[in-house]
């Protein structure tokens, strides 16, 4: 990783085929998408990633993701043939059975799973059936650390071939206002400028990373297998010195404490160093070049002592002694010579190191020890739990030990554990050629102690996560998070006792700022509180043993499970669900013709047989191809229909081509605009007959409906769109149909008197002909399909381009998107064309904060049990039976629109409430 590992990593990713480089021939993957949000220093990140598999067989792909220690995965989906199958996490003994299972019944699969808590790295794999595609969409979090006074998110980017749309999207929003923005990287170079496009308000940042093809292939760390290098968004906040950032919602809290105008605290730091024969050749030069780095940072007022071992034990000196000018430089001449041979006794080195340090001490001060290690214990005490018992009694408490493992020789969990024991940190250092730069820059991050002792205290507060802090550097930051008692953010009080360098010092106000961040965060404060949680109990896991280590293990599980982390006791596995379409990725049946995924069909022209799924019932009697209620018009009358799109002949007038869906037993017929002025008719499916119409008898087939059925009724409609409500866990979305050239009210904020209205379009299934942005009675922005952005001045729309910045509304326009921020809100405009018809899909990124909020935008996920399967299926909704059918639609939320199995009903069933509620 090199000197990535300095780095705050949110994100490391790369795209691999197991068994061979991508080839065009056999795979495409076509789309390529990374979205991170980081609100607060939390980033949630999503990754989507679509494979299309050219070969005549079925085929299992594995791609690896590769993230930081801090890191949980959180969810993980796979799109295939219409249907979205979510992973569960699960214990790893469970998840790994069901995945074997699930292969061996000759269905896909994909597994998410921890390979260890030093590796960082989660593979997921699938089988992809012959000619058919696949999407990936991966979701992680993480809470950035602050280091060197900044916070990094990096992605590494390696997708392992040019990718024709591959997109980098990355938003943060900070209420405490963002001090600097800055983009760097392998992938920030000159020959990739013009592809990243970064913008910066106070509060808000926006960085797009969108490379060609071609430059895919020509940039520095590019080639004809594509990108393979990083991308690194750096930024802090803006500080004060009062008790911190304390923000509440939902009955939970999260603290941000990171006080910088703080006087130094001197420090004493006593280096203990491996100079065993396994750290010959590179490894030892580069620790010499490290040290004599370090020795010349030392500051004047501070001690330090240095020593090295072997089998033995080297002392430069056998006391701490001041960072004078004449001892820095003796100092450096031992650093210089330190050689390379013998055996690794840890134990004895590491108890003197101690030893030095309690020899001598410093009121005031702070004290630091420091191991810098290749391999195991070879000589002297060699039983690992020994040596940390040894060291544990030895430190008792009184200072950190850092703990630097050189390489993979060494047993870092050994390490990490002995670390932790003694409230400090290990960290492995790699093998490349800037490993010097990494060994200097860890020592960067605790070479300015501001505080020692450190104790944050909430009153009102409970289920905290750790409180107590051995010591507070420079450019660091102390997180706490916990729920607020009874939920009465009156009697929450926070208040941090430490000790400074000139002596004790108590941070308090008498009425401190909590910002309530309600209705967007509830989860997302929570969510922190239980990625900290489940974080340190694995930390405490790992240094006890017992009962005691059985029970942190527990309750990290129960918290794992409940949140959906997949952590190192946990993992996420997908599969098909068993039941009639369990094979389909696989082995189609004999002779099926596979539709062509759009969600209804419109006017084609001439009675020609529509390929189109537009409606699937469930139940095998539901269809007009398959009704058993024949009909008794004509004796030559036979049924026939074409995946649901039929040719009607309404009375004796002409021959249309319609699309319908079964409702409760009856054909609910949709037509385009050319049917009866567009109007849509329900025939029960007794009144529905068909007869041959084509003269050649092979080409299409008419169904002839009863002029003016007692049972029919009629509405209005000019043309009809269908909207999807995702779900969180079922596999089918539901949907339902929206008639044409209606203004929906997309997002309602009253308090912040913004308002976001949709103008649906003409063409029936498609999307909106205008977004309209009402803020503060005063400002008005209109998004047109044509990527251009209109703006209300005095009265008069006028055209600004394709951006639009200013105090209160920030929009971006771009190829085939707009990027929206107005206050909290984050919308992501996306522009579709079907037919050569454009049309707008809004797609809400950031929810604002305020309970109040309403529209189509902000819809929770739906939640339904199914209570019935045969003869038709009927949806448990609040308490309430729904009947249903198996249909389709176009998911219009992501750029590369895809057609995805849903549960149709009426708008009202699955709003739950009427749609005359969203119109405007």
């Amino acid at each position: 990783m090199g000197r990535a590992l300095m780095q705050t990593t949110l994100f490391a990713l790369f795209l691999t085929l197991v068994t061979s480089l991508p080839n065009k021939e056999d795979w495409d993957i076509y789309s390529f998408h990374i979205n991170s949000t980081v609100t607060s220093r939390y980033a949630t990140t999503v990754i989507t990633s679509r494979v299309a598999n050219r070969m005549n067989k079925s085929k299992e792909v594995e791609f690896q993701v590769r993230i930081p220690k801090n890191a949980f995965i959180s969810k993980f989906r796979m799109f295939m043939d219409g249907q979205v199958y979510d992973g569960v996490v699960k214990t790893k003994e469970q998840a790994q059975q069901q995945y074997t299972a699930a292969v061996s019944r000759g269905q896909s699969a994909g597994l998410v799973s921890s390979v260890g808590r030093t590796l960082e790295e989660f593979k997921t794999s699938v089988t992809v059936a012959a000619h058919k595609k696949v999407t990936f969409e991966l979701t992680y979090e993480e809470l950035l650390k602050r280091r060197h006074g900044k916070y990094e998110l990096q992605i590494h980017a390696r997708p392992m071939q040019p990718v024709s749309d591959f997109k980098v999207d990355v938003y943060i929003d900070e209420k405490a206002g963002i001090s600097f923005l800055e983009v760097k990287g392998g992938l920030s170079t000159k020959a990739l400028a013009n592809a990243i496009t970064k913008t910066l308000t106070d509060k808000q940042a926006w960085v797009y990373f969108y490379p060609t093809e071609s430059q895919q292939k020509t940039c520095d760390s590019c080639g004809e297998q594509g990108m393979n290098g990083d991308l690194v968004i750096v930024y802090d906040v803006n500080r004060d010195i009062s008790v911190g950032d304390i923000k509440t919602s939902g009955g939970y809290f999260v603290h941000h404490f990171a006080p910088s105008s703080l006087p130094r605290i001197t420090k004493n730091v006593v280096f203990v160093i491996d100079q065993s024969g396994s750290m010959h050749g590179r490894k030892i030069q580069q620790t010499r070049t490290a040290l004599i780095h370090i020795l010349n940072d030392l500051n004047e007022d501070d001690f330090f002592g240095l020593i090295t071992f072997d089998g033995n034990i080297f002392h430069w000196k056998r006391e701490l002694v001041q960072a004078t000018k004449t001892n820095v430089n003796s100092a450096k001449t031992f650093a210089q010579n330190i050689p390379a041979s013998g055996y690794t006794d840890i134990n004895a080195a590491v108890l003197e190191g101690a030893r030095i340090l309690k020899a001598h001490p410093r009121e005031g001060s702070a004290s630091i020890l420091i191991l810098l290690t290749d391999g195991d214990p070879t000589s002297g005490e060699r039983n690992l739990e020994t040596i940390q018992s040894n060291v544990q009694k030895a430190v008792a408490g009184k200072f950190p030990l850092y703990c630097l493992g050189f390489g993979f020789d060494v047993n870092f969990e050994f390490l990490e554990k002995m670390s932790l024991q003694n409230n400090g940190v290990a960290r492995r250092i790699y093998e490349d050629s800037d490993a010097d730069l990494q060994l200097k820059g860890f020592y960067e991050e605790v070479a300015t102690p501001l505080l020692t002792n450190v104790t944050m205290m909430y009153t009102g507060g409970t289920n905290l996560t750790q409180t107590h802090f051995t010591q507070y550097y420079n450019g660091s930051e102390i997180v706490v998070a916990g729920q607020i008692t009874d939920n009465d953010i009156e009697t929450f009080t926070p208040e941090v006792i430490a000790i400074s360098g000139t002596g004790s010092v108590r941070f308090s106000d008498t009425n401190p700022t909590v910002e309530s961040t309600d209705t967007v965060s509830d989860s997302r404060l929570q969510r922190v509180w239980a990625y900290l949680t489940v974080k340190q109990l694995l930390d405490k896991a790992l240094q006890l043993s017992g009962p005691e280590k059985d029970r942190m293990r527990e309750e990290a599980l129960k918290l794992s499970l409940k949140y959906s982390f997949v952590t190192s006791l946990t993992s996420m596995v997908v599969t098909k669900p068993e039941g009639e379409n369990s094979d389909v990725l696989h082995k189609p049946k004999e002779g099926q013709v596979q539709p062509n995924p759009v969600a209804t069909s419109r006017i084609s022209g001439q009675m020609q047989p529509n390929p189109v799924a537009t409606s699937r019932n469930s139940g095998s009697s539901a269809r007009a191809g398959s009704d058993g209620r024949r009909g008794k018009k004509q004796k030559n009358q036979a049924r026939a229909h074409y995946d649901d799109s039929y040719i009607l002949r309404y009375s004796a007038g002409p021959v249309h081509k319609i699309t319908y869906d079964w409702i409760d037993g009856e054909m609910r017929v949709y037509s385009s605009s050319d049917w009866i002025g567009g109007h849509i008719r329900t025939y029960p499916s007794s009144d529905i007959t068909a007869s041959p119409a084509s003269p050649h008898g092979t080409v299409a087939t008419d169904i002839t409906a009863g002029p003016a059925s007692p049972h029919g009724t009629v509405a209005t409609v000019p043309v009809l769109h269908r909207f999807l409500i995702k779900t969180e866990n079922q596999s089918l979305p539901l949907c339902f149909d929206v008639p044409g050239d209606t203004r929906l009210k997309l997002l309602h904020h009253p308090s912040e008197e913004l308002s976001v209205i949709g103008l649906l379009d003409s063409p029936p299934n498609t999307g909106f002909k205008l977004i309209v942005i009402h803020f503060k009675n005063s400002q008005v922005v209109e998004l047109c399909p044509d990527g251009l952005i209109k703006q209300q001045v005095q009265g008069v729309m006028h055209y600004t381009g394709q951006n639009l910045v200013s105090t209160d509304i920030t929009a971006i326009g771009r190829d085939k998107e707009f990027d929206v921020a107005i206050g909290d809100t984050r919308m992501v405009v996306l522009i579709h064309e079907v037919d050569g018809n454009k049309f707008l899909w809004p797609v809400l990124r950031q929810k604002p904060s305020d309970n109040s909020i309403d529209g189509i935008l902000v819809l929770k996920p739906a939640v339904y049990e199914e209570v019935q399967q045969s003869p038709s299926t009927k949806l448990k909704i609040r308490d309430q039976e729904i009947g249903v059918t198996r249909s389709s639609a176009v998911d219009y939320s992501i750029s590369a629109a895809s057609t995805l199995d849903c549960w149709f009903m009426s708008a009202e069933s699955a709003l739950q409430r009427s749609l005359d509620d969203f119109n405007v």
